[in-house]
């Protein structure tokens, strides 16, 4: 079976993904499936997990990088190689070169979180830090690669990484030869591509959803042109999927592969991540829990058995801290209000022992005296809660109204 990509690239066929197997054997993890049963519930048929984010570098990019590096010439490889990535590309690249003995240049974001950086380092690259967003960075790098002569490792838009990337298809058939739908996030289309290729090719039957976050979601518009289309701008929280514009190469086979591509929220893919965390055990970036999120936003919507791909898991600590707070306060599992209080000795401490009562956990307390809107003898109190839903919410919020004081949410 041959899917013909535009330009002047070869075709992507099962024979390339079998080879980039054969290539990636002792290199990359065969990854482990595990089962959901939380959204097995929800959706009424089995559910399980392909773990990427327990791939070497935490994601499936190596396999990509490892295959279009392992098909340059000893002259290509002589030159070196160069890659632009905020982060999961840079890692694969960087140790894919590592292990083949060739030298590789990262240009990253000047503002990549530093966990990210340091691993790039330590697989074996020289970072160059370029540019606030992935666009400024992307031109360094092809800059650098005219000037140098260095082979330009795009992330995406190649043949042999969409090849590379379908071999996670292949372990899924195996793996769960009962699987009916494959959901898998979607940003420039590599992952998707390899995978449909794959499948399709065996399981024609098998249904390949593509994921995007709301605002980055450059396939749907894409899709309804019949070319790739640029985004004007990006903004999502899930940086491994914040992709502006398909790739020519990956475009043309998801247009006539991929089943369908849905969108989620940021609220959606906070959720998904607490869940991955909470129920499953398992540390999952934004971008990675993107088709767990689909998951729970139409749980009805999905032939089983389903495999989710969670296709990465380096999440920087600082932005997993704000994440998990905002999945919880989209789940009803944190809130957050203001009231107002008599200034006097003792009603903070009446204040507390009210939210004893309804049972709510205090993670913060701030005052505020001084705000021309208070009276005299008022002050203002800021509580950040630990709560047990949306219900317990309410409920938190009704003993306190029943306690006498203002609640302004």
């Amino acid at each position: 079976m041959t899917f013909r990509a535009p330009g002047s690239f070869p075709p992507v066929i099962l024979d390339d993904i079998r080879g980039a197997r054969k290539m990636l054997a002792g290199v990359a993890r065969v990854t482990a499936m595990e089962g959901s049963r939380h959204l097995s519930g929800l959706v009424g048929a089995p559910v399980h997990f392909k773990c990427e984010n327990l791939q070497r570098t935490g994601s499936f990019k190596l396999r990509g990088a490892y295959v279009r590096i392992s098909g340059l010439s000893p002259v290509e490889r002589a030159a070196g190689v160069v890659a632009a990535s905020a982060g999961n590309h840079a890692q694969g690249v960087a140790l894919a070169s590592s292990l083949l003995g060739v030298r590789s240049t990262v240009f990253m974001p000047v503002g990549a979180p530093l966990p990210k950086v340091a691993a790039t380092r330590e697989y074996g690259a020289e970072v160059r830090l370029h540019g606030h967003v992935v666009d400024e960075t992307l031109a360094a790098a092809e800059d650098y690669a005219q000037r140098t002569g260095a082979v330009f490792i795009h992330p995406f838009d190649h043949p042999d990484i969409i090849a590379g990337q379908g071999t996670v298809g292949l372990e899924i058939l195996e793996q769960c030869p009962e699987v009916r739908t494959i959901v898998v996030g979607v940003g420039g289309g590599g992952l998707a591509a390899g995978i449909a290729v794959a499948v399709k090719a065996v399981r024609p039957d098998v249904r390949i959803v593509g994921v995007q976050a709301a605002g980055a979601a450059c396939y749907p518009p894409s899709l309804e042109a019949g070319r790739p289309v640029s985004l004007r701008s990006t903004q999502t929280m899930a940086d491994g999927i914040r992709v502006g514009r398909p790739g020519d190469v990956p475009f043309g086979i998801v247009e006539e592969l991929v089943d369908e591509v849905r969108t989620v929220t940021e609220d959606e893919l906070s959720s998904a991540l607490l869940l991955c965390l909470e129920r499953a055990k398992l540390v999952v970036e934004p971008a990675g829990a993107s088709p767990v999120a689909a998951l729970l936003s139409d749980p009805k919507g999905f032939r089983g058995p389903v495999v989710a791909l969670l296709s990465g898991g380096n999440v920087d600590p600082l932005l997993m801290q704000r994440i998990l707070r905002h999945g919880m306060a989209a789940a009803g599992r944190y809130l957050s209000l203001r009231l107002r209080l008599t200034d006097r000795p003792g009603a903070l401490a009446t204040l507390l022992a009210a939210l004893s009562l309804a049972d709510a956990n205090v993670l913060d307390v701030s005052h505020v005296r001084t705000d021309p809107r208070l009276g005299l003898t008022e002050a203002e109190v800021e509580l950040h809660l630990e709560t047990k839903g949306p219900e317990h919410c309410e409920e938190v919020a009704a003993t306190l109204r029943g306690a006498g004081y203002l609640v302004m949410g």
